[in-house]
């Protein structure tokens, strides 16, 4: 259980969901984890948990000022930083989000959140880590890799995530900064955004998650500790020759 040993890791929006399970499994990897999070109580009640091997920090992915602050603390509390999960996002679910319907002011704070604080993120943690390597994930969503009509937001800002995956990895690699950079794909999750997701259709959250076996074969949706062991192991030494790649974990929903 010492993948992650003596490795300071920051995971934003990790009050909850993804980022939670991750935190979990990294602390018990052994790293020191940097939480943040918009939410100062669920965040300041999530890190309780984890005693001194976590530290939270208030965090608006969207603002500059917010990355610098988190850096700068991660340095002081820990010495360095190796590895950054860029895994806040929003869904912002309305009535209607397709193309025709989406207004610009949802189609905005989408890409803000999603794609802006994924790329300040990435752009920190570079200048973070450069002198001595470290690894970046990057949470997108198979709404990368499959059109959903209803979600013309929120899928073209995790397919932004991708991109932007695949550039930072190259970079990176061309400058030998020695800095990894992965994203991980899943369906929908059991959490609060997945049971929003799953709201979307005729507003029956149960019945939702009931459906899944519809469109992924392994006839359930996926946990997070599915995705956060998934992120342990490309943040870990035994992904070190893997960059700008994706891992999927959607039950096989892509495979059809």
């Amino acid at each position: 259980m010492d993948r992650l040993k003596n490795k300071t890791a920051i995971i934003t929006g990790a009050a909850a969901g993804i980022g939670l399970a991750t935190t979990r499994r990294f602390v018990e990897e052994g790293a020191f984890v940097i939480m943040t999070d918009i939410n100062r109580t669920a965040g300041e009640a999530a890190v309780r948990e984890f005693g001194e091997r976590a530290k939270f920090i208030p965090h608006d992915v969207t603002r500059e000022e917010d990355w610098q602050k988190v850096t700068a603390t991660a340095k002081e509390t820990a010495g360095a930083i190796d590895i950054l999960i860029n895994n806040a996002g929003i869904l912002a679910i309305s009535d209607h989000q397709t193309i025709e319907d989406t207004d610009l002011n949802h189609w905005r704070a989408i890409q803000k959140v999603n794609v802006e604080g994924v790329f300040l993120g990435c752009q920190v943690a570079i200048g973070a880590m450069k002198e001595r390597g470290g690894a970046i994930v990057n949470v997108s969503s198979i709404a990368a890799l499959i059109a959903t009509p209803t979600l013309a937001a929120y899928g073209a800002s995790k397919a932004a995530v991708r991109q932007l995956t695949k550039t930072v990895a190259l970079h990176c690699a061309q400058k030998g900064y020695r800095i990894r950079c992965n994203s991980v794909h899943p369906d929908p999750v059991r959490t609060e955004m997945g049971d929003e997701l799953m709201g979307m259709y005729g507003g029956d959250v149960a019945k939702g998650w009931d459906s899944i076996g519809s469109f992924v074969p392994l006839k359930v949706p996926s946990e997070p500790i599915d995705i956060a062991n998934a992120i342990v192991f490309l943040a870990s030494d035994e992904a070190r020759h893997i960059t700008g790649a994706k891992i999927v974990i959607d039950g096989g929903a892509t495979a059809i």
